[in-house]
């Protein structure tokens, strides 16, 4: 049936017209002006096709880098995986001469990633005991207490940490941290500590664990505050009025009512920068000592899974050495996956996708 296409003049001289056949052919006009624009663009069901599908090609990619890159890794440290298997993370070679634990032997294909383990475990966890107060003080006091005018910049320059690369933070360690450790901090360390034998004096250099763990709870720090202060800022504003309303005191109102209700995303916040401080490779590598031996003493030199991977790869004396060096990669690849994965969920169990917010 086709249409009938009425004008509005027509309608405004024919005064027999009621307002609702007015309405009505009104109506038609437009609808047809819609129609005719609609039809014009075309069927857009094969383009919306092709874009859900490249949408889905791209979020699945993900998955296919993250998969390559194990399989190229296993694939690689096959050689060394088939000669030492899991011992070569827990066992040492010992020299029947001197019978002392020779860890890295590239000379004999004698390889041990036990002290890299030890260190990278060392240093990581020094490092948190560094960070985490003072991570979790920071992101408290933007919180909770800080000035309208201050909480904004303090802000920004507690995340501008995270934007430094690590090859800066290396260099600011090797002129300015170690030789501030090895003539004011290491000697009272020595001094007050030194009967527990964590700090033996037996490291002139001033590089070691401690050194290490200091960067890293430098370069960790912005990413534990940072996650802190979103969990912190997710937790309702009736949990604080509810506390202040019973009488507690502001720091009874955030043990009670905020860092409480926070507390497991808080976890997440200090795993996450676990899985950081496991797998940074330039500042460690600058600042440890690359030495392959297991050192009671906190500021003897040692190393990390990470720093003998940047050290020896280029190096590598035959294809033993560099299929050690792969599965050492692996292993990191593998605990910095779970490690990061575990801290996110925590972290997603408290905020919910609640978006981050400075009060």
């Amino acid at each position: 049936m086709p249409e009938i296409r009425i004008s509005h003049s027509q309608l405004q001289s024919e005064p027999g017209v009621s307002a609702a056949e007015k309405a009505t052919a009104t109506s038609t006009i437009e609808s047809s002006a819609i129609r005719k624009f609609l039809l014009s663009r075309g069927n857009s069901a094969i383009a919306d096709g092709i874009f859900h599908w490249l949408m889905v090609l791209c979020a699945l990619s993900i998955f296919g880098i993250v998969i390559l890159i194990a399989a190229e890794l296993m694939l690689r440290s096959n050689l060394a995986w088939s000669k030492f298997g899991f011992d070569f993370f827990f066992k040492a070679y010992f020299d029947p001469v001197t019978g002392l634990p020779n860890y890295w032997d590239p000379v004999n294909d004698h390889f041990s990633a036990l002290p890299f383990v030890y260190g990278t475990l060392v240093s990581s966890l020094l490092s948190l005991l560094l960070a985490v107060p003072l991570a979790i003080g920071l992101a408290i006091f933007l919180t909770e207490m800080c000035p309208g005018f201050l909480r904004g910049p303090l802000a920004f320059v507690t995340e501008l940490l995270a934007a430094i690369p690590s090859i800066i933070y290396g260099l600011w360690a090797m002129y300015a941290l170690v030789p501030l450790l090895r003539v004011h901090v290491n000697p009272l360390l020595i001094k007050f500590f030194g009967w527990t034998g964590l700090f033996s004096d037996d490291n002139p250099t001033g590089l070691g664990f401690v050194s290490a763990a200091v960067i890293l709870a430098i370069m960790i720090l912005p990413i534990i505050s940072s996650l802190t202060r979103e969990v912190m800022s997710s937790v309702p504003h009736s949990q604080r009025e509810a506390v202040l309303a019973l009488g507690s005191t502001r720091w009874e109102m955030i043990r009670m009512g905020v860092l409480r209700n926070a507390r497991i995303g808080i976890v997440g916040a200090v795993i996450l920068g676990l899985g950081r401080a496991l797998g940074e490779t330039m500042a460690v590598t600058m600042v440890i000592g690359n030495s392959p031996e297991i050192h009671h003493s906190l500021l003897s030199n040692g190393s990390s899974m990470a720093a003998v991977i940047a050290n020896e790869f280029a190096e590598a004396s035959g294809d033993m050495h560099r299929s050690a060096l792969i599965e050492i990669g692996l292993a990191l690849f593998i605990v910095t996956i779970l490690v990061n994965a575990l801290a996110r969920i925590l972290v997603w169990a408290v905020t919910r996708g609640t978006p981050a917010q400075v009060h």
